[in-house]
């Protein structure tokens, strides 16, 4: 179950006439055009990064080579997990010098 939040606006009586003759003032019609409006945003987002890339003249990744570097991460994230839980574990003062 997803916690709810309350929200109050303030619209024009004009459009919120209009709106509500719509059913767009109900909460699942304002939910879907709130979630409508944040893929378009994401969406735009995407688009974007493309264009960046493109324009940097960033060469294109073969699958290979994708399939490279996601192993690469996530080594490196396995590497530190463990190095972390290594440092947890250890006993207090295990690593003075004793002579």
């Amino acid at each position: 179950m997803y916690g709810m939040t309350t929200i109050e606006i303030t619209l024009p009586d004009d459009l919120a006439k209009i709106a509500k003759t719509a059913g767009l003032l109900s909460d699942s019609a304002i939910q879907g055009l709130l979630e409508e409006a944040i893929r378009r945003r994401s969406g735009k987002a995407l688009l974007d990064v493309a264009r960046r890339i493109q324009a940097a003249e960033i060469p294109a990744m073969s699958d290979d080579d994708i399939v490279a570097e996601v192993k690469a991460v996530r080594s490196a994230r396995r590497a530190r997990t463990a190095e972390a839980d290594r440092t947890l574990t250890r006993a207090p003062g295990a690593d003075a010098d004793c002579s």
